[in-house]
């Protein structure tokens, strides 16, 4: 899948694996401090997205899912100086029309400030948050690591 000059690939052979875990756990607050092996864990199991300009990976994004009724989007990036550019909206779009997730029921996820990024894709606030509930357990890497 192209737009523009981002190429976006679900082949996780094509992924820059280091340069994905040394991201999320050094600079992201949701992953900082993941153990490789629970890294390695968890792109082996989910659906993975890698955004590439020139062949070089500058996104990436994971989804956890059924691929036939629910997905949780997760581990969203665009490196420093790539953002502001459109790469982000152009990943999701890619994303997205996947075959692997049309049609689904529901897809979900976590952001604290990229309400921006997402809005426009249809995300919207939970309709009824009263009936979300979560098992979270924000200091879990400090105690395997």
């Amino acid at each position: 899948m192209q737009s523009d000059e981002l190429t976006v690939s679900n082949d996780k052979a094509k992924l820059d694996s280091e340069m994905v875990y040394a991201f999320l756990s050094q600079e992201t607050a949701w992953a900082k401090g993941m153990p490789l092996d629970t890294f390695e864990r968890a792109v082996e199991r989910s659906l993975c997205f890698g955004g590439y300009i020139g062949g070089k990976q500058i996104a990436f994004a994971r989804l956890i899912t059924d691929e036939a009724t629910f997905a949780y989007l997760c581990d969203v990036f665009v490196l420093p100086p790539y953002r502001g550019k459109g790469y982000a909206s152009t990943l999701m779009k890619q994303i997205f029309a996947s075959p692997s997730l049309t049609g689904l029921r529901r897809i979900v996820l976590v952001t604290t400030d990229a309400h921006h990024v997402y809005e426009p894709h249809g995300f919207t606030t939970l309709a009824n948050p009263e009936r979300y509930m979560e098992l979270h357990n924000p200091e879990v890497y400090k105690t395997t690591a």
